[in-house]
């Protein structure tokens, strides 16, 4: 089943807090039941050290592909409401602990800058907790203005990052459900 008109969207999920591996295999199924979203693919799970403020536990992170008709700003917004229903309060500090982080990576090739969504993500292409991700779903992906993801990570080995597991409790149940209109 494919969305009509459908875009290529990349979306990072992250989590420190709790059992971080069940929030994001959370997040991952919640994806599938956001309306004009299908789940594609995800990675494995990877744990990484934070990024910026370090004095924090470690993170476990994914990427999910997925094919969508909401434009940008209404999938910013779903995924606003998937983390809040999961326990993330937005306090405007960044980067610090967090039940539950959804982040729009790649929305097609769109490339955009405006308050409240810069796409693509603006530190993607210097973090190896969604480039390595990134590289396992498409090792030819390209990220506008920046270049391939594969290559990217390799600018990136000094940060800690370890492959977990394949992912998605039921990467089958992930791949083929469809909220699709």
């Amino acid at each position: 089943m494919s969305c009509a008109d459908g875009v290529i969207a990349y979306i990072g999920l992250g989590s420190n807090l709790g059992d971080s591996t069940a929030r994001v295999q959370e997040g991952m199924a919640a994806l599938s039941t956001i309306p004009g979203v299908r789940v594609q693919r995800c990675s494995s799970l990877y744990r990484s050290a934070p990024v910026g403020i370090t004095a924090q536990p470690d993170f476990i992170n994914a990427v999910c592909q997925i094919e969508t008709t909401l434009d940008p700003a209404g999938l910013l917004q779903q995924l606003l409401e998937v983390e809040r229903r999961r326990g993330r309060v937005r306090d405007g500090a960044k980067g610090g602990p967090r039940t539950l982080d959804l982040d729009i990576l790649l929305y097609g090739e769109r490339v955009m800058n405006e308050p409240s969504l810069v796409l693509p993500h603006p530190r993607l292409h210097e973090r190896a907790f969604v480039l390595q991700p990134l590289c396992e779903i498409d090792e030819n992906l390209l990220i506008p203005g920046r270049g391939a993801v594969c290559a990217l990570l390799k600018s990136c080995r000094d940060q800690r990052i370890e492959r977990l597991s394949t992912g998605a409790r039921d990467d089958r149940a992930a791949t083929t459900r469809s909220s699709c209109p």
